[in-house]
């Protein structure tokens, strides 16, 4: 989702300017609490200050393309959904047993380092940190939606903004939950349910939440706004998929989080569910979900699922959602006003695809 335009750097200026606006109005206050929430504001700065800002982008690109006049508006709702990203990071980080994001130590290792700091040992600094990270995702999803109830639209529009984020909320818990039990083997899964969780986990939340936003609020048709809620779909299932390959084969570096946390973790991902089927599962599965996974290990399951179909088959997955993408755009009169929007997203998934099957090589040799 990376460019360099002006519009597009104009709208990352304006969704991080409500960010940090608001962080910032906050934490006085925040430190009238304690030197403990005063830090613990700081550090939710820290991790909203982060990242590629695609979401909150993708609003005001979507609003702005669909002709809205509410710039302003947009910018403060595209704010919101960076938030929700935000607190729903900080949640799964912590349901992961990740220490590390955007290639820093995150939130809670922070906290816990904190708490040493203090005095605190090993289990005094993991309470703290865990509880930290459960606020402080909680924060976050808060300020959400205090922007979205503070936004200055008309009654309908209000309404509309606020069922999304209600429904934003409600099936990505529904999704994290699943990927959960799938994980601990509680839920027998198939590809197809693979699918439908990251639907609920990723795709809403990450593109059709944003994308349906910046339509609502330019007051588009309802049939414009079904359309875009397809794209949406079809687009965060790409990115999903490309996901599980990076998480896998993609170094820290990269991805900027752990590259054991999805084999330690034993995720059932739509590579580990192809891999399930093939020979190479009798190589790897034992070692699948092991909660003490070296990176040695990790290195030979690397190699041996590199060498196997089970990439290919996500990698044929990731690109058949993308030719949905381009099948909607140019099957519908309605959507091309978006089409510049939609095929710059659609490009930069495809792109990390071809990245992630680049790691996926360099795995194999």
């Amino acid at each position: 989702m990376d460019t360099t335009s002006t519009p597009v750097r104009a709208a990352d200026a304006e969704v991080s300017a409500v960010l940090t606006a608001l962080l910032a109005d906050l934490r006085p206050a925040a430190e009238r609490h304690g030197q403990l929430y005063g830090r613990l504001w700081e550090e939710l700065g820290r991790a909203s200050a982060g990242g590629k800002r695609f979401r909150g982008r993708l609003v005001v690109e979507l609003h702005d393309t669909l002709g809205g006049t509410r710039r302003p508006a947009a910018a403060q709702v595209g704010a919101a959904v960076e938030l929700l990203h935000v607190g729903f990071l900080v949640h799964d980080d912590l349901i992961d047993h990740d220490t590390m994001r955007r290639g820093e130590p995150n939130l809670a290792a922070r906290m816990a380092a904190l708490a040493r700091a203090a005095g605190a040992d090993e289990r005094g600094a993991q309470e703290l940190a865990e509880g930290a990270a459960v606020l402080a995702g909680d924060l976050a999803m808060s300020l959400a939606h205090r922007l979205v109830a503070t936004v200055d639209v008309p009654g309908a529009v209000h309404a509309r903004l606020q069922q999304l984020l209600w429904e934003t909320v409600f099936v990505s818990v529904a999704g994290e939950l699943a990927d959960v039990a799938a994980g601990l083997g509680l839920e027998e899964v198939s590809l197809t349910d693979a699918l439908r969780i990251a639907a609920e986990k990723t795709a809403l939340y990450s593109f059709q939440a944003p994308m349906r936003a910046g339509a609502i609020l330019a007051e588009a048709p309802a049939e414009l706004r079904a359309e875009i809620e397809a794209v949406g779909l079809a687009l965060g299932k790409a990115f999903q998929l490309v996901d599980d390959l990076l998480g896998v084969f993609a170094p820290e570096s990269v991805t900027g989080k752990s590259a054991l946390s999805d084999l330690r973790e034993g995720k059932a991902t739509t590579l580990v569910l192809h891999a399930r089927t093939l020979p190479v599962w009798s190589r790897i599965g034992a070692d699948v979900g092991r909660a003490d996974l070296d990176e040695g290990t990790a290195a030979v399951m690397r190699r041996e699922l590199a060498r196997s179909a089970a990439p290919d088959r996500v990698a044929r997955q990731a690109r058949e959602e993308l030719r949905a993408v381009a099948r909607l755009l140019d099957g519908s009169s309605l959507l091309a006003p978006a089409a510049g929007v939609v095929g710059s997203a659609r490009d930069a998934v495809a792109r990390g695809l071809d990245d992630a099957l680049g790691h996926v090589r360099a795995a194999a040799d």
